[in-house]
């Protein structure tokens, strides 16, 4: 199994955060966790599906991954190759017209994004590209034909930051104080350049932060109340949502 990181050029630096190759040989079923930034994927070899409630969805072979509010099942054929494109928490609504919002909870065609055509072009020069940094360079122009000249959301971007100061346990009340700003505007825009509530995308955060927690020798008492949680009840109920496992076995697995 191959996950390897490559970072993006210059241009593209605050739009994405890193481009992966990832190959696997064996069929697999994995979950997916929620992630703070939408998820390009184009499979230049195998093929992708979506597990749900023992439903297999067939994915096309470039495609898009909205922020999630829980967890997603994945099954990928033998001898799978993708270059998945992770983008920063901004950084989406520089290449395409649709709202981030708009994918919340969706996996879509990227062709219902973007050019048809272009995205054919792509899949085209994938197929026959033979070494991983061209894979990454037909991408990177991609991208780069796609970028528009437009200002970057500077109040979401520093709301974005106050959430990750606090690891996701900010108030949306402290946040619109802060930022000098009441709650539906700030609300309106948040959700058309992050893709989420303020509120939900927080929640992420902690929860990603818990994660970042569970590997050390701290009880889930002691995680609970760090991360803010009113009680065990509140942080079990969350993170089974957000993994579909309670914290205790999934703490005994990780």
């Amino acid at each position: 199994m191959k996950f390897d990181r490559y970072f993006p050029t210059e241009r593209l630096k605050p739009y994405i955060k890193y481009f992966v190759v990832s190959e696997n040989e064996l069929a697999n079923e994995y979950k997916v966790f929620p992630s703070s930034g939408l998820v390009i994927g184009f499979q230049y070899k195998g093929q992708l599906a979506t597990i749900k409630e023992n439903t297999v969805s067939k994915l096309t072979s470039a495609g898009i991954t909205g922020i999630t509010d829980g967890y997603k099942v994945f099954k990928n054929s033998e001898d799978i190759g993708s270059i998945l494109v992770y983008f920063t928490e901004i950084g989406f609504t520089h290449f395409a017209s649709h709202p981030a919002n708009e994918l919340f909870n969706l996996s879509l065609s990227l062709d219902e994004i973007f050019d048809k055509n272009s995205i054919l072009e792509v899949e085209e020069k994938l197929a026959i590209a033979n070494t991983d940094k061209l894979r990454i360079k037909i991408v990177e122009q991609f991208l780069a034909s796609q970028l528009k000249d437009i200002q970057t959301d500077k109040l979401i971007v520093e709301a974005v930051k106050l959430i990750y100061q606090s690891k996701g346990t900010i108030r949306v009340k402290e946040l619109n104080e802060k930022l000098f700003i009441s709650q539906s505007p700030f609300e309106k825009r948040f959700r058309k350049v992050v893709g989420t509530t303020p509120k939900k995308f927080a929640s992420i955060v902690r929860f990603n932060a818990v994660l970042d927690n569970l590997n050390e020798t701290k009880t889930l008492t002691e995680i609970c109340y760090e991360h803010n949680f009113f009680d065990q009840a509140h942080f079990i109920k969350d993170f089974k949502q957000f993994t579909g496992d309670t914290p205790q076995n999934f703490k005994r697995f990780f």
